[in-house]
């Protein structure tokens, strides 16, 4: 793992994604295996590090009150909290997915943690087949983080199937989106290439000039499998790190110069991705919002 050339005074900073296995209902186990990952990425010399979606309740949830059971309030939540300190004490930025409790609303969320405490939170915005019996569309839109390393954006699962997703980060200035994930098999997906997230993935940082991280998880749970494959890709769209294990647990690593995936907007004399766009040439449908 080579870092990319950087402008002079810009320092890479080296990103990890953690796939780990959750396990449902074991919200104290699930936490510890997050403090575990966490401080080997750090050791690994991380300073950003990203773990899958609910990653300390686990997915699939048999009932509203098991979900209930296994959320966490955002400000002082046992998730948040055990993130926080770890922030802290290791030097990181932490972007992870847990239940978020709002009063009587629950929430599929991510937090996004510095050194300095929490930074806010991100609700996952499309739901997935019955997380919408479980938790309500989140009401944030897609906001943008900014940090010592870089403006951070972030999106969960299958919020990535929608590049207004991508393009919202990328128009509010955001370098690295960062992307805690559940995926699951696709049909018809031929097993011998790699998940359709993962193109994904790749065709939406290609498109905006933009890093991405996509931590996922491993294993089965309650019948559901899920794929794996985590991935870093460049602002160029191609992997530098990963796609990892479809089955193992692992830690994947990049350095990144994250201004460059500004500079890179402009791809030749004429063509620069994001300034190119022509909103009034595009179908809008009633809910569009153009935020150029």
């Amino acid at each position: 793992m080579n870092p990319p050339s950087s402008a002079p005074g810009v320092a890479p900073v080296r990103v990890a994604c953690c796939q780990i296995e959750p396990q449902i209902g074991q919200k104290a186990s699930n936490l510890a295996k997050t403090a575990d990952f966490i401080e080997r990425a750090a050791r690994g010399g991380a300073r950003i590090v990203v773990l899958p979606e609910l990653c300390s309740s686990g997915y699939v949830f048999e009932s509203r009150s098991e979900a209930r059971s296994l959320a966490d309030a955002f400000d002082d939540g046992a998730s948040t909290t055990l993130w926080a300190s770890l922030a802290r004490d290791l030097g990181l930025h932490i972007v992870a997915g847990f239940a978020e409790r709002a009063g009587s609303t629950l929430y599929n969320a991510a937090a996004v943690i510095g050194p300095g405490g929490r930074l806010g939170v991100f609700r996952k915005v499309h739901l997935w087949s019955d997380e919408n019996l479980f938790f309500e569309p989140g009401n944030l839109g897609f906001p943008v983080f900014a940090t010592e390393h870089g403006t951070l954006g972030v999106g969960i699962c299958y919020d990535g199937w929608f590049p207004e997703f991508y393009r919202s980060c990328a128009l509010q200035g955001a370098e690295l989106v960062c992307v805690p994930t559940n995926w699951v098999p696709i049909p018809g997906q031929d097993p011998t290439r790699e998940a359709m997230a993962n193109i994904l993935t790749m065709a939406a940082a290609h498109t905006n000039s933009i890093y991405i991280a996509a931590a996922d998880r491993v294993g089965t749970e309650r019948g559901q499998p899920f794929v794996g494959q985590s991935l870093i890709t460049s602002h160029a769209g191609w992997p530098v790190a990963g796609p990892a294990s479809a089955t193992e647990e692992q830690i994947i690593y990049a350095d990144l110069d994250l201004a460059l995936a500004r500079r890179a907007r402009r791809w030749n004399d004429f063509n620069q991705v994001l300034r190119d766009r022509r909103p009034g040439a595009y179908l809008q449908d009633s809910g569009d919002r153009d935020r150029c």
